[in-house]
């Protein structure tokens, strides 16, 4: 989940390195470095700590040079120090390395290394790689990469540099993102694109087990086996402004307040407004006599993408009336799940990049499923790997802790689930209408919703220093309650959890006591009665309930200490609206307890690695 960038041309390589990690820092934030060639020498600087820090040597003692690789680290092998910072290199220092990933047979590989007396500076896998090129150089820069990585087993994006070739620089791919950035007399590497956007819009998105070699002049594309590879370049559309913080405080609060916008360009173009159906057979290719003869579906996601699937398996057996298991994308593979020819996986990432999310495609594909893929990356392996694609139109997520990719996730599903709806008729044309009339409502409705931010800010201050915090809900209530509890808990740190409501007698009471906060969601009309009694049930032991109820809803203020109403809309959407506020309440809880609301401990944006 590292990020790494590269650059050769005509201008100073590191202010490129520099501002190229500041742009992929959500990627990793525990150390950071950089190796610039310059007269047959690699300089290296590299420290713990965020990139502020290098930054701050760098600005103090300069390196110069026109060729460079640069890394930010989220650590898998050794703890964030600055041996184990990246860049890595050789003991003669001829060869520089960079790395995403994980090298899986490092063990086997360092044990050979060491009995031939290869001393090793770090605790890391990437370091192997360093001294694994060493021990392998034939003189030529190409033709060792391409020997070395045919040893070594796992998921790796490279860029190496060597200090006797200072006019070239290699990328390697392997199941973890790199693309190559087109310029004038000068190119580019990087984890992600926008790292790149302010220098081109041109780029080669690598896939699996190609690599790139690359000078100020020319890219050129081939297997790591050596066979020449040619392929037109992606055109990026968004433009460097999407991805900057246009005024707002933090990454996160600005995508929350770009939520009404992801819904409407996500809904864009889609629905038939004359008609009041939905339209994505110019991107679905699946057949209508493929979508009547779908038996089943698995949705497989991980994180935040799983709970909308969670979301998703209610839209789908409700509108398609077919059966829908959802499944964590790195558990999916190890339960040998049964798949037949008739059964749709729809694997669910934001980035396209998950690691686990690919993998579980690619076994659904080996046992002969059908895959459609939602992602909001257009170019992703995701999207390349997929045999269907529908894309959030969310833009760039940048914050860590996702929001807007979550709502626009549930667009996506709410939309696929009317379009196969009114492929298998399994729903009057007067329903699927009515509920085309409401998601239209949705992006007015979300911007309605923003207006409770100063609520949520308030009611985060005053609980903040809570250690327990718990959510409740029944149905689609408890899918939206899990989504809430991953945002506090993973920007704010306060222990939180979500339960089912009428779970609360089979344990869970013994943990409420005197003011402790529960946030009880109770949007669904057909069990409100039950959920209020749960809500008494908390009541009872003294928690102070904020609830989130629908408008009109007078009951619900009796039950509880505060409330929050969400604007009216039909049972399914309601989760599109609902979580809205539990995105402000932890973006509040967050800064109020002092925290990096864009960069919590631990965590990475794209998870690329096992």
């Amino acid at each position: 989940m590292c990020g790494i960038v590269g650059y050769i041309g005509y201008r100073d390589a590191q202010p490129i390195l520099i501002n190229g990690l500041k742009k992929l820092e959500y990627r990793g934030y525990d150390s950071a470095g950089v190796a610039i060639l310059k007269d047959h020498q690699i300089s290296m600087k590299k420290s713990v700590g965020r990139l502020s820090v290098l930054d701050e040597r760098l600005q103090e003692t300069p390196i110069n040079g026109h060729l460079g690789i640069g890394h930010t680290r989220w650590a898998t092998h050794g703890r964030p120090s600055d041996v184990n910072s990246h860049p890595h290199m050789d003991e003669q220092h001829q060869f520089a390395v960079v790395h995403n990933g994980i090298i899986e047979n490092f063990q086997e590989l360092k044990d050979e290394l060491i009995a031939k007396g290869v001393k090793f500076q770090s605790e890391t896998d990437t370091e192997v790689i360093a001294h694994l090129l060493a021990e392998t150089y034939d003189g030529d820069l190409v033709s060792t990469v391409q020997k070395t990585v045919a040893k070594m087993e796992g998921a790796y994006a490279l860029g190496i540099i060597h200090k006797n070739e200072p006019n070239k620089m290699v990328a390697v791919r392997l199941a973890s993102p790199l693309v190559v950035g087109l310029g004038e007399t000068e190119n580019f590497i990087a984890s992600d694109i926008p790292a790149l956007i302010e220098h081109t819009r041109d780029v080669y998105i690598l896939n699996d087990g190609e690599m790139a070699v690359i000078t100020a002049d020319k890219v050129e594309l081939m297997s790591t086996k050596g066979e020449k590879i040619e392929r037109d370049s992606f055109r990026v559309e968004w433009d460097i402004e999407t991805a900057e913080k246009d005024g707002f405080d933090h990454f996160m609060l600005k995508e929350i307040y770009e939520q009404p916008r992801a819904y409407r360009e996500t809904l864009s173009e889609r629905i038939d407004h004359d008609h009041l159906k939905v339209d994505l057979s110019k991107e679905i290719k699946l057949t209508e006599e493929e979508i009547r003869s779908i038996s089943n579906i698995h949705i497989v996601a991980c994180g935040t993408a799983y709970h909308a699937g969670l979301v998703g398996k209610y839209v789908i057996e409700n509108l398609v009336r077919i059966p829908v298991e959802v499944d964590v994308a790195s558990e999916y593979r190890y339960r040998n799940p049964i798949i037949t020819p008739k059964t749709l996986v729809m694997v669910i990432s934001q980035s396209g990049e998950t690691a686990d999310t690919l993998a579980a495609l690619r076994e659904a594909q080996r046992q002969g499923a059908k895959v459609l893929a939602i992602t909001n990356v257009n170019g992703s392996s995701v999207s390349r790997d997929a045999d269907e694609v529908l894309l959030t139109i969310a833009g760039p997520e940048i914050a860590v802790a996702s929001t807007k990719a979550y709502t626009s996730q549930l667009i996506a599903i709410y939309l696929l689930g009317l379009y196969f709806a009114q492929i298998r008729n399994s729903q009057e044309e007067k329903v699927i209408a009515k509920y085309i009339q409401a998601i239209k409502e949705l992006p007015a409705q979300a911007e309605k919703l923003l207006e409770f931010a100063p609520s949520m800010k308030q009611f985060a201050e005053r609980y903040a220093h809570y250690e327990d915090l718990f959510f409740i809900g029944r149905s689609l209530d408890f899918a939206v309650s899990l989504e809430g509890s991953l945002k506090l808990k993973e920007i704010s740190y306060i222990h939180s959890e979500a339960y089912p409501a009428g779970e609360l007698k089979h344990g869970t009471l013994a943990l409420i006591t005197d003011g402790i906060p529960v946030i009880a969601l109770a949007t669904q009309e057909d069990i409100y009665d039950k959920m209020v009694s749960n809500i008494k049930e908390v009541k009872a032991r003294d928690a102070y309930v904020l609830g989130i109820a629908l408008e009109g809803d007078e009951e619900l203020a009796k039950s509880v200490d505060e409330v929050i109403a969400i604007p009216k809309t039909l049972p399914l959407l309601t989760p599109a609206l609902s979580v809205i506020p539990l995105q402000l309440l932890a973006y509040y809880a967050s800064l109020a307890r002092g925290n990096d609301v864009d960069k919590p401990r631990n965590l990475a944006k794209s998870v690329t690695v096992e």
